[in-house]
């Protein structure tokens, strides 16, 4: 038992001691671990006591309640949690958005308080690579240590309810933590504890507390709960419009289907078709560089160990005895920057170490754990044929093997690499980017960036030499028009995908063809336009002046092409999240409030440095 009680506490605030079903509507148990497990009857050490809470529901997977009906969005519980928890002003774990339609007089509100909904299934904490999130037997909390965390953010992409919030300014994730604290002593959550109307209320899961009569897992805003069946439950019984639209500047509304449930739709406003450069870039850009310059060097360095082997013709140990060691070094130079600018994304650079933690379960983990067995094979197969005069010491056969067996180890652990590093991506809260397109993408990037690059240097090696003979480009432009050609091919599957899918899938592709219209295109029309020029060089004997024309050319249309491509990835995705309000957790007023130096009023609620 607690050594300290809390008194003049009203009713209200106090949990119940209710019966329960013995598993939820998902199938999962209630019980979060059985009798005499060893799990039980540990203490939590909150603030260092170590007093164990006699809640006889202590092992039951405890929830949040919403009945929508009462809510009067007065942001109680907002104000409460963040006084709990000492949060700056631009951080709530608890925030209150809403949607609304019909028109006056018959006009709808439907305000949302949301918070963590401490998952069965909790996909933030299987996607966290340092391991930082837990589940604990004790309420079924879904806790997280924000020392833990190094603030890669993975977590905050992978959650559909925008749950887990990145704090930039500090470099690290925090989250609600269910108040365990007042849960060991008997009391409901302080958000609860606080919700003027009733909105809001706790406890054991499927039961169902006073003054409600339903037990939802849906209501307009709401994101499928399939995703990480979340324990949370909603009550609405007043009548809603067909159609909900949302007042943050995500274009998204909710439109009832035949069955009563809303679904997400695209919010399509009157727009042309703009460039929106500035808008490409975003807190992402270095995953921009760190993506784009790992696929070049993977495809390059595939092509310099496998082209001779299949009859291709480049740049060798023995052909090119000086600038081999040369490139190969530039390759791991140029990696070794983009593994620089990776971990500078992160909040806690000097905690990368940590993205080794949880390589069971999180696609981050095993990212960097391929990367990083590339990147070392790479060293080692530069070292073994680049500098062969430093092992002069070892037998000729033991030399040949280990070559072989570097090279190989590259190319085998560059194209794992890639593999893992699209799986981060087929996220279900973020749809534009849960499609196969990407594992295209990034396999037709290698294709076409790398060869590109060893073509290029091949170009410049023989005109250097005043060589004419430029047939060994037609098969280096044959894979590149290939890499391309699968990457138009995704490209294209890919916005069949949007048009037909969630309405936040509607939504990316409407920003796709509308606010970012004219980059799209220039950025479909120059991958095109490349291919063609590839495809010609490798079936046509150009004259020299004519391949040097058509070869640059080429060049400059893939790189464009593949920086706006990449840039356009992170800057169209939009999450499942829950709606916001029209000043609080809506990107547009940040945008506004930044531009207008706003932001710099602690209370805006709004960083001024949105990267």
């Amino acid at each position: 038992m607690f050594k300290y009680q809390r008194p003049n506490e009203q009713s209200y605030a106090f949990l119940p001691l209710v019966n329960h079903p013995e598993k939820n509507r998902y199938g999962d148990s209630i019980e979060t671990v059985p009798e005499g497990h060893e799990l039980r009857g540990k203490s939590l050490n909150i603030n260092n006591d170590d007093g164990i809470g006699d809640n006889a529901n202590r092992y039951k997977q405890h929830g949040f309640y919403f009945t929508a009906d009462n809510c009067i969005s007065c942001h109680a519980c907002e104000a409460a949690c963040s006084e709990k928890n000492d949060l700056p002003s631009h951080i709530a774990f608890r925030s209150v958005g809403y949607v609304e339609g019909g028109s006056y007089p018959a006009y709808s509100r439907l305000n949302i308080s949301m918070a963590c909904n401490h998952c069965d299934d909790p996909v933030c904490l299987k996607g966290c690579p340092t391991r930082a999130y837990t589940k604990f037997a004790e309420y079924g909390a879904v806790l997280q240590d924000p020392d833990i965390c190094f603030g890669c953010g993975y977590c905050t992409w992978v959650c559909p309810y925008n749950a887990p919030q990145l704090d930039q300014e500090a470099g690290q994730v925090e989250k609600c933590n269910m108040c365990v604290d007042r849960l060991e002593v008997g009391l409901k959550p302080a958000c609860v504890s606080a919700c003027l109307a009733g909105a809001l209320d706790f406890g054991v899961i499927e039961t169902t507390p006073e003054n409600r009569t339903q037990l939802e897992t849906t209501i307009p805003g709401f994101p499928n709960s399939d995703i990480t069946h979340p324990n949370i439950r909603f009550q609405q019984t007043k009548s809603l419009p067909n159609e909900m639209k949302r007042t943050d500047s995500m274009p998204i509304r909710y439109e009832k289907d035949l069955q009563g449930e809303y679904q997400s739709k695209v919010d399509e406003k009157s727009q042309a078709m703009q460039w929106s450069f500035k808008k490409l870039s975003t807190r992402e850009n270095p995953l921009v560089v760190f993506t784009l310059i790992s696929q070049l060097v993977i495809g390059a360095f595939i092509l310099l160990f496998i082209g001779p082997k299949i009859g291709i013709a480049t740049i060798t140990a023995t052909s090119n005895p000086i600038v081999w060691p040369l490139f190969l070094f530039a390759l791991i130079s140029v990696q070794t920057l983009a593994l620089v600018l990776s971990t500078m994304h992160l909040g806690k650079p000097h905690r990368f170490y940590r993205a080794f933690n949880n390589l069971k379960y999180s696609p981050v983990s095993r990212e960097v754990a391929g990367i990083a067995v590339f990147y070392n094979f790479l060293g080692a197969y530069t070292c073994l044929t680049g500098l062969p005069v430093l092992f002069t010491w070892l037998p000729d056969a033991v030399l040949s093997t280990l070559v072989v067996v570097t090279g190989w180890g590259a190319t085998l652990s560059g194209l794992a690499a890639l593999y893992f590093m699209h799986a981060i991506y087929r996220i279900p809260a973020r749809p534009y980017w849960n499609h196969w397109s990407v594992l295209n993408a990034f396999y037709g990037s290698m294709l076409s960036l790398g060869p590109l690059l060893i073509g290029s240097l091949y170009f410049l090696m023989a005109m250097l030499v005043g060589e004419n003979n430029l047939q060994v480009l037609n098969n280096i432009a044959l894979i590149i028009a290939i890499g391309i050609t699968i990457e138009l091919l995704g490209l294209y599957a890919h916005a069949r995908y949007l048009k037909h899918h969630s309405g936040e899938s509607q939504a990316s592709h409407y920003q796709q063809i509308t606010q970012f219209g004219k980059t799209y295109w220039l950025r479909n029309i120059l991958l095109s336009l490349s291919a063609i020029s590839m495809f010609a060089m490798s079936v046509i004997n150009f004259e020299i002046n004519l391949a040097l024309i058509a070869w640059w050319a080429g060049c400059i249309m893939i790189i464009i092409a593949a920086v706006l491509g990449r840039s356009l990835f992170y800057a169209l995705v939009i999450p499942t999240t829950m709606p916001g309000a029209f000043f609080w957790k809506n990107k547009g007023f940040e945008e506004h409030a930044r531009e207008s130096g706003l932001a710099s009023r602690t209370d805006a609620g709004v960083l001024i440095n949105a990267h």
